[in-house]
Formats: structure tokens, C-alpha cells, sequence
């Protein structure tokens, strides 16, 4: 066999695998690493038939690729640092919106840590070194592969016929109006529910959301208060007001669902920076319909992620914290 069909074959080989788990259930997170080698397989295989054609071209090329790493790396850096500015000014000095501020300061003194680190010279501190240095190449190829997936999964719509547009809360403003967050999740679930209705479909909206302690009333009333202000018929408009997470958000408005239409199917409306994690707690909760997401402020959007990919990580931490501390005794063991 031609050595240049291989890396092709093993793009096909895991993009087959992606579509066939895809197709029996999209809400999966190792789609996103069945996607991940996929490119890598396809660049590979892309890098040898340039190759077989011109050695120097290939060199080039492989170069470039290189070269692109660390500048990417230090243009990401240097757009968390200025993201995380924004967010401190105009969503307030919370843990939080830290976040993309921290991963941003982090990614900048990379390289330097690791020089002075190398210039100082002491076994120790080098072993501690390359041990989070291993940890954080873990952690940034499972953040690559949950972002990945995030961005196909929440590009690819569903046409099924639904019975409820389920719309997740989240909080109020001022204890008793919908801030622009929740709104844009309504505004994309009254787009699905009169998409759906277009189709033939006679759907209803659950709006879902407890009463928080600085709220003066439960969300789901609000929520379905901004709804028929805006033209969705009362009695379209299922309330689940107990829901305080969104696993509860989830469950409540299956046993609610449940009751009115025991084999229904529904789509799920949240932001788009949360529409893997709902579509994996979705699963979980046995929840019978996809996850669509509103649009999300360029600002909020990359703290948002890294904190939804925090949640997913501790949501896996028993292969994750097995993974790391693998990586943490296979360095110390090496260092003796």
C-alpha cells in the first residue's frame, strides 16, 4: 500500500467512527477528539503528498506551520489579557470574569518561566516545571477538542419535529426584569417555537427558572411574562419555577414535559457558550431533544467557554484527576 494513503485513511477512518457515534447521538463530548485527529491525520497526510512532490515545499510549509504555534499562542494571550480588562469593566471585579484575564497572563509568562527556569538550574524546580508544563499540554489538548466541538455542535440545527422549546433561565435583573443574557435566549426560543409552528408543529414554551434569594419573583414568571409581551399566547407558555442549576432546569421540565406530552421530543435554548455542557447534562437527564444557543456578547464569550470547560473538566474529574496524577508520578519517578 501506498504509504501516502495511510494518514488519509485514518482521517476517513476516525471521521467515520465521528459520524456513526454523531448519528446515534450528537450529545457526546469524544466527538470532539474523534474531530480533533481527524485534522490532525488530514494535515499529516496533506504534508506528505506535498512532500512526494517537492521536499523544500513540504519544508516550507512544515515551517510555517510551526512558526504559526507561538504567535498564535501569544496573539491568544495577548486577546484574554485585553478581554479580561473588558470584562472587568463592564461585568464588574467577580471571580469569574478572571478568567479569560488569568489564562491570558498565563499563556504570556510561559516562555519566560520556562527560560528563568532553565537559567537557574535547579533539579527540583525543574522537575516542577516540566510536571505542569505536562498538566497544562493535557488540559489545552482536552480545552482544543471541547472547543471544537462546541463550535460543530452548536452550527448544526435540527429540522425534527418538537413538541416544547424548553428556555433555561438566568436570573433577573434588579430582582424582577429579564437582563439582555435572558432575553436573547428568549428571543431564540420564540424563533424556534414559531419556526416550529411554521412546520406544521403545535409546540410549547417552558420557561425555566427558580426564584434566586435576591429575586423578587420566580424567573420562569418573568421569562413568561417577556414572552407574551411579545406575542407568545398565554396558554403556549409552561411555567417550571423550582429550578435552581441547570441539571435542575433540565429534570424539571422533563417531569413537567412528561405530563402534559409523555413521549415528546423538545429543543433546548441557552446561550451559545453553554450549548455542549446543557447538551451533555441533556443526556444525562435523560432529556429527549437538542440544544440550540442565542447569541452571546463578543466579550463574555471566552470567559464564559473557559468556565463552561472548567465545569465539563471537574465533570469528568475521576479519568481526569487519574490522568494528572499519572503525569505527576511518572515525572517523579524519572527525577529519582
Amino acid at each position: 500500500m501506498n504509504p501516502l494513503v495511510l494518514p488519509f485513511l485514518a482521517a476517513a477512518a476516525c471521521f467515520l467512527v465521528f459520524l456513526v457515534s454523531f448519528l446515534r447521538d450528537r450529545r457526546r463530548l469524544r466527538h470532539g477528539f474523534y474531530l480533533f485527529f481527524t485534522l490532525v491525520f488530514l494535515a499529516v497526510g496533506v504534508l506528505m503528498v506535498v512532500a512526494s512532490v517537492s521536499e523544500d515545499a513540504a519544508a516550507v510549509l512544515l515551517f510555517a506551520g510551526l512558526a504559526l504555534i507561538p504567535l498564535t499562542v501569544l496573539a491568544l494571550g495577548i486577546f484574554l489579557i485585553c478581554n479580561g480588562i473588558t470584562m472587568l469593566r463592564r461585568e464588574g471585579r467577580r471571580l469569574a470574569n478572571l478568567l479569560s484575564l488569568a489564562a491570558g497572563v498565563g499563556i504570556i509568562a510561559f516562555v519566560p518561566v520556562n527560560f528563568a527556569v532553565g537559567r537557574i538550574g535547579w533539579k527540583p524546580l525543574e522537575v516542577l516545571t516540566m510536571t505542569v508544563n505536562s498538566l497544562l499540554f493535557y488540559v489545552s489538548f482536552l480545552f482544543v477538542c471541547f472547543l471544537l466541538y462546541s463550535i460543530v455542535y452548536g452550527r448544526i440545527r435540527s429540522r425534527r419535529r418538537v413538541d416544547f422549546v424548553v428556555v433555561l433561565g438566568a436570573g433577573l435583573l434588579g430582582g424582577n426584569r429579564v437582563p439582555p443574557l435572558l432575553a436573547g435566549r428568549l428571543d431564540r426560543g420564540r424563533r424556534a417555537f414559531d419556526a416550529a409552528r411554521a412546520r406544521g408543529a403545535d409546540p410549547m414554551i417552558v420557561t425555566s427558572g427558580g426564584q434566586g434569594p435576591d429575586e423578587d419573583l420566580p424567573e420562569a414568571r418573568a421569562m413568561a411574562a417577556y414572552l407574551a409581551e411579545r406575542g407568545v399566547p398565554r396558554e403556549k407558555i409552561l411555567l417550571e419555577d423550582r429550578s435552581r442549576t441547570t441539571w435542575e432546569n433540565l429534570t424539571f421540565s422533563r417531569d413537567l414535559m412528561t405530563t402534559h406530552r409523555p413521549e415528546h421530543r423538545c429543543v433546548v435554548v441557552t446561550n451559545n457558550f453553554h450549548v455542549l455542557r446543557a447538551a451533555l447534562l441533556a443526556r444525562k437527564a435523560r432529556l429527549n431533544g437538542q440544544v440550540i444557543g442565542a447569541p452571546t456578547a463578543w466579550y463574555f464569550w471566552p470567559s464564559a467557554t473557559i468556565r463552561e470547560f472548567i465545569a465539563v473538566f471537574a465533570a469528568h474529574r475521576g479519568i481526569n484527576f487519574t490522568v494528572c496524577g499519572l503525569i505527576v508520578v511518572s515525572h517523579v519517578l524519572g527525577a529519582l
